[in-house]
């Protein structure tokens, strides 16, 4: 196994869509025949809008030619607050590691990319969503769940 994590350009912007539509699929226990031809356009306007902005960061993984995983990082800013002065935040999104390659420290060290990216911005807000696989590695990382969140459905 010769892993390679390449940090995704606008040339990447094809295997970022067809990843995202995979991590869809896997988190969301979706088969193949389930439509996603909105969301895969969608996301493909996301990424070209987003890294040309450098609002979004996205690193690629390769055993050799094989892409075996992907995360991904968003930038925004919202109000100050007092425990966030400059309002910066960042989300992370987009974890997958291929089946076969799970268990190796592939995400952790995906998501320590990621993370250093928000800090080489100065924001130290990261959060994300987990799916109740992701949640140990996310805990082991030193993330906590939030109490004081809400949702509209």
């Amino acid at each position: 196994m010769k892993l390679n994590y390449k940090k995704a350009v606008l040339e990447d912007i094809e295997i970022l869509t067809e990843t995202r539509i995979t991590v869809l699929r896997a988190a969301n226990q979706l088969s193949d025949d389930v439509e996603m031809s909105d969301v895969k356009e969608q996301s493909y306007l996301y990424y070209q809008k987003a890294l040309s902005e450098d609002s979004h960061v996205a690193y690629l993984v390769f055993d050799g030619n094989e892409f075996v995983g992907t995360g991904g990082i968003s930038f925004f800013q919202v109000m100050p607050t007092f425990h966030n002065p400059t309002g910066k935040k960042a989300y992370i999104m987009n974890m997958y590691t291929k089946p076969e390659y799970r268990r190796k420290g592939i995400a952790y060290k995906t998501l320590d990319l990621l993370v250093a990216e928000a800090k080489q911005r100065g924001i130290d807000a990261v959060s994300l969503e987990a799916t109740d696989m992701g949640k140990p590695l996310y805990k082991k990382y030193g993330f906590v769940k939030m109490n004081d969140e809400m949702e509209l459905q």
